[in-house]
């Protein structure tokens, strides 16, 4: 059966050897809330673009010459993977439009030259103003993006606040699926920063549980029914947490309510309709997890995702993972690693 991986890295090539695409991103990240961006040179020569937050503890590494087409689809051959999607790995959080412009016009040039293999999704500001809304239009109309990234939240606002919402209202009009993707830390960061792991793959499980709780309980779907999220890092573990956070009422006459007992029903309908999760890294999170998130959730809302190239390992050990080690059916199989990106993104493949 065919591979997509719909969690593929993309940063413009040149970002080390152009000034001022390297500035454009050196400069959106909001020093003055504690977010250092910086460049060093490695013992090997190449360039690392670092983010620290607070200083002292980094949260994101981008080494020159890992973002290329060539490296793209060199680790796609040897992993077994036949399609890629790409998307800007958290920094979208704070570009630019007109950096925004630059990296969209280098994702669709990779496009081109990967002959039909990788696909690409629009990066654009959030804000609505008809600039971006114009940047959103070309980059789906005219430069063939199959789907938007978001980061799943900006600044201390997650995607349900209302400031958001006219630029939701048109992805909505245009039928394409936002890529929700983690940001470097959640909003409340302060507890998770001592221990390295704790930081980088806790705190955006973290986030991203916040993120699909919020989108969940805020009725953004029923005034926006056409979206569809899909979030990186399982959702943030969302399959453990679905039963206990759909509200259920005591079957015993209480002294008070204490939890809201009513919206079960409508949670239930997001979830099914609105809600999908990018299995970054699947082997990471081990065979019975994944498993059970598939039963919980189903097969069909579920995406092979590897965050390439953060360990070039990631993509062929999750595609053996998928393929040889889950208890599954075929047809559960087909549509993580193939089908449902097909469907989600009309993928033309």
């Amino acid at each position: 059966m065919p591979v997509v991986d719909i969690n593929i890295h993309h940063l413009p090539e040149d970002l080390f050897t152009n000034e001022k695409m390297l500035n454009g991103f050196l400069d959106s990240a909001p020093r003055g809330f504690g977010e250092i961006a910086r460049v060093i040179e490695m013992d090997s020569g190449k360039k690392q673009l670092i983010l620290e937050k607070p200083a002292g503890y980094q949260n994101l590494n981008y080494v020159e010459g890992d973002y290329s087409a060539e490296a793209k689809l060199a680790a796609m051959d040897e992993a077994g993977v036949d399609y890629g999607i790409m998307r800007v790995p958290v920094w979208q959080e704070w570009l630019g439009l007109e950096t925004c412009r630059a990296v969209n016009d280098n994702a669709f040039e990779i496009v081109k030259r990967s002959e039909g293999r990788l696909f690409s999704t629009a990066c654009v500001p959030p804000w609505g103003g008809k600039e971006n809304i114009y940047e959103l239009e070309r980059c789906v109309n005219e430069l063939g993006a199959v789907g938007v990234q978001l980061a799943c939240h900006y600044g201390q606002l997650y995607l349900d606040d209302e400031v958001f919402e006219p630029y939701l209202k048109v992805i909505e009009k245009l039928d394409i699926p936002v890529i929700a993707h983690h940001t470097p830390l959640p909003v409340e960061w302060k507890s998770v920063i001592d221990y390295t792991n704790l930081r980088r793959e806790y705190g955006r499980i973290i986030d991203q549980g916040v993120a699909v709780g919020r989108e969940l309980f805020s009725g953004m779907f029923d005034r926006m029914p056409g979206l569809r999220f899909i979030h990186t890092m399982f959702g943030g573990n969302w399959f453990a947490n679905a039963a206990l956070l759909t509200p259920h009422g005591s079957n015993k006459k209480e002294a008070m309510q204490r939890l809201d007992p009513t919206s079960g029903k409508k949670i239930q309908e997001y979830l099914e309709r609105n809600i999908y999760f990018d299995m970054t890294h699947p082997h990471s999170w081990g065979k019975d997890q994944v498993e059970c998130a598939i039963k919980v959730s189903g097969a069909d809302h579920y995406l092979f995702g590897s965050s390439f190239p953060v360990f070039y390992g990631w993509m062929s050990q999750g595609v053996s993972f998928i393929q040889h080690e889950l208890d599954i059916s075929d047809a559960d199989r087909d549509l993580l690693l193939y089908g449902n990106a097909k469907r989600l993104f009309n993928l033309p493949i």
